[in-house]
């Protein structure tokens, strides 16, 4: 287990969070093993717009199914998830204190708990005021200049790198986007050659056979 790990997240993604839950153990793992993984909190919206994709919430009908899907998947995984008041919501608030707290795992934990076990509102430095106590963030730290360089770079580094979702665990330089990936990077990572067979290099230069008009 020697490729370098980074964790690419937003915390307006419930998939974010269920996926989290899965990586906390392996965190453990990987810094007894020499390899720690990088969290690194980005703007998904900067993403999209960047991919000139839409988000799932932003689709009707494909918004009110992900959030059934996502609610059903935590149930069948023992998770607990409340959605916030509401839904997108501004995630840059929350993003800002993960990156102010230091992006400890605990940091990180503590968001994701705030908004997506106890369905907190995270999208304002005043409905983050109790969390900033907890985690010894002043309030003055999420609007720092510093601070919102730092998630720009998170950003701009992460669409350099390729992503065009969230959650994205980078195993070396391959990139596995979704909650649904994560079984597949964990193969990758014990075992590298998985990607080196014939087939699965033949489908890294498959022609592509028909373009649809936009």
């Amino acid at each position: 287990m020697d490729a370098p790990l980074t964790w690419y997240f937003d915390f307006i993604s419930p998939f974010s969070y269920l996926q989290w839950q899965r990586l906390k153990p392996l965190l453990h793992e990987c810094e007894a093993a020499g390899t720690p993984v990088r969290l690194v909190p980005i703007v998904f919206a900067a993403v999209l717009d960047a991919r000139g994709q839409k988000g799932p919430a932003e689709i009707p009908g494909k918004r009110e199914f992900t959030y059934r899907h996502v609610l059903w998947l935590a149930r069948q995984a023992g998770v607990p998830l409340r959605f916030p008041p509401a839904h997108p919501f501004n995630p840059l608030p929350s993003l800002r204190l993960s990156i102010a707290a230091g992006d400890t795992p605990e940091a990180v934990d503590s968001v994701f708990d705030w908004i997506w076990n106890h369905g907190r509102p995270g999208d304002s430095v005043e409905a983050l005021v109790p969390l900033m106590a907890a985690l010894d963030v002043p309030a003055d730290a999420l609007d720092a200049d510093t601070t919102k360089a730092a998630l720009r770079a998170n950003t701009d580094a992460a669409i350099a790198a390729g992503v065009y979702g969230v959650p994205t665990l980078a195993v070396g330089g391959e990139l596995f986007w979704g909650n649904d990936a994560f079984d597949f990077a964990l193969a990758a990572l014990r075992d590298p050659a998985l990607l080196q067979d014939e087939e699965m290099r033949r489908l890294s230069e498959l022609p592509v056979g028909l373009q649809r008009r936009r």
